[in-house]
């Protein structure tokens, strides 16, 4: 059984590609976020894209994984909870990580 989530992608005034997220990421629904984070990345076409984990309740190590392939391109924006999360994991060294707010 499949843990909920979901994710919409959409643009900012700006342009920037925005993948929201909302629920929780974990071995279940990993490849689904995977593939999620290819298309921002894909349509972001090489501009760089934001991943927003505001909403995200739960991140466990499958859903880590699939962020790491595309640390060059995003940006990652987190509730106070899952940025020390992201920090623990590493993700602040190689991406930027910011707490609510884009």
């Amino acid at each position: 059984m499949s843990t909920p989530l979901t994710l919409t992608t959409g643009r900012r005034p700006d342009g920037a590609v925005v993948l929201a997220a909302a629920g929780e990421i974990d071995m279940s629904n990993a490849a689904t976020f995977a593939a999620a984070l290819t298309g921002a990345d894909d349509q972001a076409d090489g501009a760089g894209f934001v991943v927003d984990l505001t909403a995200v309740d739960y991140l466990d190590s499958a859903g880590l994984a699939a962020i790491f392939p595309h640390v060059g391109n995003l940006r990652l924006v987190a509730n106070r909870l899952l940025v020390a999360v992201l920090t623990i994991a590493g993700l602040d060294d190689i991406t930027t990580v910011t707490e609510d707010g884009f």
